[in-house]
């Protein structure tokens, strides 16, 4: 059964595409990898960073277990608090990953509603959506995500903002990666409002809402899908630095930006392993998941031969 569904997938032209490429197999592979370890941390880790029970203050500042005085029972050393560095960072991977797939779903929403009802409906509402979008474009990321990172927490109550601090970091990543998304769907959309399936479809009655999200979107996603994989690795690399900064998660949640934060304070006193392993494991999904949506925009595009 298996190797008959294998067949099927290779058979295809992105199956093949994807099975010829070692760079998107390796990547993908490293990228599912971390994604499994972070949905069953639980499991895959061998010490809980939350519980209390599981850290002790005399762990502090343990060096990886191969270097001088490193312990066999924390593989790549602990933190200041004494919690074990392989299991924070496995810990970390999940938040960082939550907000990125999280605030990546929420500006590919926005930003592919606002695109392609302004490239359907045209008109006023066309100029002045794509007005904003220009002048936000204007504005880094990093720094409209501070922006709105600030405001949202200043209509949130001070002993709301520990609770509140994913959704509201979720919101500002969000907010600032939804433009992409609406000049590629508006673009696109105003090349398929012209083709005949969509005039056959005005002749038969159907509405414009039927025919903008469920003739016009399904014809435009190879494009947004590419931009939603490598603006899945800004997101995170975003969420990572407003962590660094002390903007994003709360200092007590292990985010790979709040544990590379923490060991920049202590990397000139020795404790390099604090911040050297975070940092390269953010390396590492960063560049798998970039590598993977290289493959994709090459593999999805018409214009090149697959085969």
């Amino acid at each position: 059964m298996i190797y008959k569904t294998f067949n099927k997938i290779y058979d295809t032209d992105i199956g093949y595409s994807f099975f010829k490429s070692k760079i998107a197999v390796i990547s993908s592979t490293i990228l599912f990898i971390i994604l499994l370890c972070s949905v069953f941390a639980g499991v895959v880790s061998p010490y809980n960073p939350f519980d209390p029970a599981t850290v002790s203050l005399m762990d502090a500042f343990t060096p990886p277990s191969w270097s001088e005085g490193g312990s066999s029972s924390f593989i790549l050393g602990t933190d200041q608090q004494g919690r074990d560095m392989f299991s924070t960072i496995i810990y970390g991977s999940r938040i960082s990953l939550i907000v990125g797939f999280a605030s990546i779903l929420f500006a590919m929403v926005l930003g592919v509603f606002l695109g392609v009802t302004a490239g359907y409906i045209g008109g006023k509402y066309e100029i002045v959506v794509m007005r904003v979008t220009d002048v936000q474009l204007t504005i880094p990321s990093i720094l409209m995500a501070l922006l709105v990172n600030g405001i949202a927490k200043s209509f949130i109550s001070q002993s709301m903002h520990n609770d509140m601090a994913i959704y509201v970091l979720i919101f500002a990543i969000g907010i600032s990666e939804w433009p992409q998304f609406a000049r590629v769907s508006r673009a696109s959309t105003l090349v398929e409002k012209n083709k005949e399936y969509v005039s056959a479809s005005r002749i038969i009655g159907l509405s414009n809402i039927l025919i903008m999200f469920k003739h016009i979107l399904p014809n435009i996603l190879r494009p947004l899908l590419v931009i939603a994989t490598i603006g899945l690795a800004l997101a995170i690399i975003t969420e990572s630095t407003l962590s660094f900064l002390g903007v994003g998660v709360p200092p007590t949640t292990p985010s790979l930006g709040t544990l590379i934060r923490f060991g920049n304070s202590f990397l000139f006193s020795g404790e390099w392993w604090i911040t050297f392993f975070p940092a390269i494991f953010l390396i590492i999904l960063a560049l798998s998941i970039n590598l993977l949506g290289d493959w994709m925009r090459d593999a999805l595009n018409p214009k090149l031969k697959i085969r």
